[in-house]
């Protein structure tokens, strides 16, 4: 008793090993990203904590400077929200936000509407997406100042007896001819002071909080220009905004966007830019098909027999019996002197075939144009068939 061998696997699906060894560099990147995004907001929170804070000593913090205010007998009261904010200016009152891009737009209306005929000055901190609300006519400039320390570069009192200051931030531009446009960075101010209409108040837009920290005070003029911005009236209300704040639940909603910072954003397109970029590199090249030498010359017959095991293993008895049906009457139609276009079509073949070999008609049709075998003895037998009638009409 002879056993049947045992065929190879001729599946084409990727075994859980190879799927592993494509994918686990992609994991990998994956991971590090995670692992560096905890360690940098680890970091950060821990050296920023308490930021632009007057409450807090810590490097990035603002208690420094509201010491200096009190000793100079400049109040400092800090609130967090918008109501607080709002109900406290007044011509004796300088109001700061340490952080205006949180605000909605509709926080900024309403911060807007509450200083502009308060007579009271409006200390902005480094805006961004926020400063066309808060402070009409001036906009942010997408490039910032690579220098952080810059000369005055203008009339403005404050400016002209602090010198150089780290003002290197944003860079705005303004379109107001009365605004005071200080600290200049390759021609755009990173200092805006926009004067009010009336009642003596203004609005200053700061473009970097450098010289509020508690680390960068004692350097360069950071503590004069400070303290001249700061201390110019008696109360200085210092608000830090929250997202907690009810305010910000009414119809002002923030979307998901708005809530991200405009650096995030900037950095989001540069990835889908990066990605368009590397998806183009590791794309197909269109064009024609170049001949390659192929390293390995596989005979046809080791295709063959590979073709017919993928057939024996799918069951495919119907594909394969077509394929053998359609090479034979590809083969026969020049031999009875039918065009090759014509060769599958029963009504033009079949009677060339009977006419050349005087036989049965519809015994040639069964074998040619027939069903399926209905089983592997039966496959064969159509195969012995088919060539045993090539073989009959290629006899002289």
């Amino acid at each position: 008793m002879t056993s049947e061998a045992t065929l190879p696997s001729t599946s084409a699906s990727p075994t859980a090993r190879q799927v592993w060894t494509r994918a686990r560099g992609v994991l990998l990147a994956v991971a590090l990203l995670l692992v560096g995004g905890v360690v940098i907001a680890v970091i950060r929170s821990g050296t920023h904590h308490g930021r632009l804070d007057p409450r807090s000593a810590d490097p990035y913090g603002s208690h420094a400077v509201a010491a200096l205010l009190a000793d100079r007998g400049v109040s400092t009261r800090v609130v967090t929200t918008l109501d607080e904010a709002r109900a406290s200016v007044g011509p004796d009152t300088t109001l700061l936000i340490a952080v205006p891009d949180l605000l909605t737009h509709r926080q900024q209306d309403l911060v807007r509407k509450a200083v502009t005929d308060s007579g009271g000055r409006t200390i902005l901190v480094a805006p961004d997406t926020s400063v066309a609300g808060l402070a009409p006519g001036v906009s942010a400039d997408p490039a910032v100042a690579l220098d952080p320390t810059l000369n005055a570069g203008c009339e403005l009192p404050a400016a002209r007896r602090a010198g150089t200051a780290e003002t290197g931030g944003i860079r705005y531009l303004t379109r107001d001819s009365d605004a005071d446009t200080c600290y200049p960075s390759d021609g755009l101010p990173t200092l805006v002071r926009l004067p009010a209409a009336s009642k003596g108040g203004d609005t200053v837009v700061l473009g970097a909080p450098d010289i509020l920290y508690n680390n960068r005070l004692d350097k360069q003029g950071n503590a004069s220009l400070a303290l001249q911005l700061l201390g110019s009236r008696s109360h200085l209300v210092w608000y830090l905004p929250s997202l907690s704040d009810t305010s910000t639940t009414d119809s002002g909603k923030r979307s998901f966007l708005d809530l991200l910072p405009s650096s995030w954003l900037w950095g989001t397109l540069q990835l889908f830019i990066a990605a368009a970029l590397a998806a183009l590199w590791r794309a197909r090249r269109l064009g024609p098909l170049v001949p390659e030498k192929l390293p390995v010359a596989i005979r046809a017959s080791e295709t063959v027999e590979g073709r017919a095991r993928l057939y024996r293993k799918a069951s495919a008895r119907d594909r394969a019996a077509s394929a053998l049906r359609s090479t034979t009457r590809s083969r026969l139609a020049p031999l009875v002197g039918i065009p090759l276009g014509q060769a599958h079509a029963p009504e033009a073949l079949l009677p060339a075939l009977s006419a050349h070999l005087h036989g049965d008609g519809q015994a040639l049709h069964s074998l040619l144009f027939g069903p399926p075998p209905g089983d592997d003895a039966a496959l064969i037998a159509l195969a012995d068939q088919l060539d045993a009638l090539e073989r009959e009409v290629r006899r002289p």
